[in-house]
């Protein structure tokens, strides 16, 4: 079913999580016992496929992206994958719009693989919606190794790049880039005590 979600990728012009990319955050669904998992980039359905078998048989995959046509070829790659409908809500729109309606602390896993140039406002969005000992992961956190150029200036390079330190820096994240794909960032957000 994974063969036909990347073919379906690479007819639409979508780039899908790399396999290794994909085991990775196969194992942090498996590991987190996920029950709620946001996606931000469902694609042809990829990363959300490599999720869903992680995650608990009665876990529930929302996934989020602006493209419809995706999300239908999508929803028809977990069909074939025997998914039950009810373990996927689908919803059309940008991320920026559809996150702040979503439950805070109410997710064990949230992964972006959306606009590299709004990486850092899904940051503070995952940190409000995830449960404590929850994850936050982003795809192309080396993007194709330019992010370690400092030459580099573009937009998005440079977006990854402020992600990156801000996750390193970040008091209630401990983090690890795994050099799988183009790079996954995971970062673990950790109960901080409050201080009178």
């Amino acid at each position: 079913m994974l063969a036909r979600a990347r073919a379906r990728a690479e007819e639409m012009g979508v780039v899908p999580i790399s396999p290794g990319g994909g085991a990775a955050l196969r194992f942090l669904a498996s590991v987190l016992d996920a029950r709620a998992v946001v996606e931000i980039g469902t694609g042809t359905g990829v990363s959300g496929l490599w999720m869903l078998r992680g995650m608990r048989a009665d876990g529930v995959l929302t996934t989020v992206d602006i493209e419809a046509e995706h999300q239908r070829l999508a929803r028809e790659g977990y069909s074939e994958a025997g998914v039950p409908s009810q373990r996927v809500r689908t919803i059309a729109g940008a991320a920026l719009d559809v996150l702040p309606r979503l439950t805070d602390g109410h997710y064990d896993l949230v992964f972006c693989d959306g606009d590299k140039r709004e990486y850092a406002a899904y940051l503070s969005e995952a940190l409000r919606l995830l449960r404590p000992g929850g994850v936050v992961a982003f795809d192309n956190a080396l993007w194709h190794d330019r992010v370690a150029d400092p030459s580099r200036r573009d937009e998005e390079t440079v977006a990854i790049r402020e992600l990156n330190r801000s996750v390193a820096e970040h008091d209630s994240l401990l983090s690890v880039l795994l050099p799988v794909g183009d790079g996954l960032l995971a970062a673990k957000k950790v109960w901080v005590p409050e201080v009178d």
